[in-house]
């Protein structure tokens, strides 16, 4: 019997918690995390007329929704004397923000799922599930790039041009990815043990979207106020990166590095909570 519970003991995988079992099982599987993005990123749209082509459809129609509502409706408008105050510029600025909150959106609701819709791949001891909210990430940020070039083009021909600290872009935009690479693998664990998440997040990245400075500036929110909406992360995230793309100014580095120390850990503790709660995932399941 003690053999046979060794047997039973050594068969029962360890689970590396730590920051650098994180990195490691990111390179180890590297090329399993590559091939299942792509997968998803081509099956999601397969069979449909236009394929790919939602990837940019999707954006550009909430965006002209959003730009009629915000600068006809309520005359919402930024007061930067790099852009001309026409509604065209004001696309252009609203487009940025929105690239960065879906890239967002689009992983935090998608996480409380990841597990449930691969039950198949928990019954097998072999399959790293910690890859999966990697993946759904990895597809979301292609969604993203692609939406980025359809808004290239666009500032383009509104600004007439592009800044140089367009190249800072992903300086600006890695902390998002970590922070909510982190999130996800808290969400995609609760959403095992609490199916009611999912409602959860939906409601959540609705109530973040027009608490965020999407739709207007940060000195548009008045003073009493304005401190607390500075402190949302997704509101600097959003100016950072509306800086690089838009106006031509490089971010405040020293908010932008407590923001990468942040989402560094916020990834870790993601990995960790993944990593102590998945040995129950095939009892609830």
């Amino acid at each position: 019997m003690n053999a046979a519970a060794g047997r039973a003991h050594a068969a029962t995988p360890v689970h590396d918690a730590s920051p650098w079992g994180m990195a490691r099982a990111l390179v180890q599987h590297r090329r399993l995390i590559w091939q299942l993005a792509r997968r998803d990123v081509l099956g999601r749209y397969r069979g449909s007329f236009l394929g790919l082509a939602w990837s940019l459809v999707n954006p550009l129609l909430m965006l002209a929704v959003y730009t009629f509502v915000f600068s006809v409706v309520f005359r919402s408008h930024w007061s930067a004397s790099a852009v001309v105050g026409n509604r065209l510029s004001f696309a252009v600025i609203l487009f940025a923000g929105l690239l960065v909150f879906n890239l967002f959106a689009e992983g935090f609701t998608r996480a409380p799922t990841l597990i449930l819709g691969n039950v198949n791949y928990v019954k097998r001891v072999v399959f790293p599930l910690e890859v999966l909210p990697v993946v759904a990430l990895l597809a979301a940020l292609f969604h993203m790039l692609v939406a980025l070039l359809a808004w290239a083009v666009l500032a383009v021909f509104v600004l007439h041009g592009l800044p140089w600290t367009v190249l800072l872009l992903p300086l600006a935009l890695a902390p998002l990815l970590m922070g909510t690479l982190g999130l996800m693998w808290v969400l995609a664990s609760l959403g095992v043990y609490a199916r009611d998440i999912g409602q959860v997040t939906a409601i959540g990245v609705t109530l973040l979207l027009f608490l965020s400075t999407i739709f207007y500036p940060l000195d548009a929110i008045p003073e009493p106020y304005r401190d607390l909406m500075a402190a949302n992360p997704m509101s600097f995230l959003v100016e950072a990166v509306r800086d690089v793309l838009v106006f031509g100014r490089q971010p405040h580095w020293g908010v932008l590095m407590l923001c990468w120390l942040g989402s560094l850990l916020l990834a870790w503790l993601g990995w960790w909570w993944f990593q102590k709660t998945r040995d129950g995932f095939a009892d609830v399941l």
